[in-house]
């Protein structure tokens, strides 16, 4: 099957990587020329070009940019090629993706690799990312069978492990898990950082260990696509946002009223609680 792709990044050169490793043939687009050049060095591409016609042929094309750059790029895509052609993408939010790119295009499905890394670029690509990785899929009623069929099939060829949704249903679910996670991390590095006895910061900085290594992690990362995950799923943000404020003002008034029965109950919860997460995503 001839693949387009267009995004050279992280998934982008990933999902190149693996999906030659299948057989298919694999075609690029980069605004860089450099990118370009290094997707066909790391075997990521057969072929890579900062022009799109380079897509024409394409049966499938997987759109991997940004998510502000989605809509604008299937904007450009249709200009050049067959009405046949599936179009995917693998942004973090989907319903207002899937809304606008249907309207364009017949052929479309919303697509979430839920695999990545720290690192970023064409330079950061991974073989067998997505193995054994969730990848969501969210058809509307409009969605052709057959469009469907065709990406499910690849996919699986990844290695993924599949989940079909509405697109609401994936934002309401990704702004707990996800982008939740990536505010309350961002607001608990801006906390710490406002501590104003200088010794004590520099104290805190020496005594940083594993646990707020890894409560930090995704709010030291992309700032860019911090505030597309606020800008693109807003509505489930805040929602995420304001529950999570909730329980946190019920720990505080507990630990004012020096309930420590209370606290103990809450955190017997969430400690039972946590499995049902992170047993499932390893």
């Amino acid at each position: 099957m001839n693949i387009g792709i267009f995004g050279l990044g992280l998934i982008g050169g990933s999902l190149g990587l693996d999906l030659r490793a299948c057989g298919h043939r694999v075609v690029g687009v980069s605004r860089r020329a450099s990118t370009c050049q290094t997707a066909v060095a790391i075997g990521s591409v057969d072929q890579a070009s900062v022009d799109i016609n380079i897509l024409g042929a394409a049966e499938v094309v997987f759109i991997c940019t940004p998510l502000g750059f989605i809509v604008p790029t299937i904007q450009q895509l249709i200009t050049i090629l067959p009405k046949t052609t599936v179009l995917t993408d693998v942004g973090s939010v989907k319903t207002p993706i899937v809304e606008a790119a249907s309207s364009l295009w017949h052929n479309f499905i919303g697509g979430h690799p839920m695999a990545g890394t720290a690192d970023s670029g064409i330079e950061a690509a991974l073989k067998n990312l997505f193995v054994q990785r969730p990848y969501v899929l969210t058809p509307t009623p409009a969605t052709p069978t057959s469009s469907i069929e065709v990406v499910s099939e690849l996919v699986k060829q990844l290695g993924s492990n599949i989940y079909y949704c509405a697109p609401e249903q994936h934002d309401r679910a990704v702004s707990w898990i996800s982008h939740l996670p990536v505010m309350v991390s961002a607001s608990l590095i801006a906390s710490c950082i406002e501590e104003t006895d200088e010794q004590v910061l520099k104290l805190a900085y020496s005594l940083a260990s594993s646990g707020f290594r890894d409560t930090s992690r995704v709010g030291g990362g992309n700032p860019e696509l911090g505030v597309m995950m606020a800008k693109y799923n807003r509505a489930a943000l805040l929602k995420s946002l304001q529950q999570y404020r909730h329980n946190l003002d019920e720990i505080i008034n507990l630990i004012e009223q020096e309930n420590w029965q209370d606290l103990e109950e809450i955190l017997k919860l969430t400690k039972q609680r946590r499995h049902n997460f992170v047993d499932i995503i390893g």
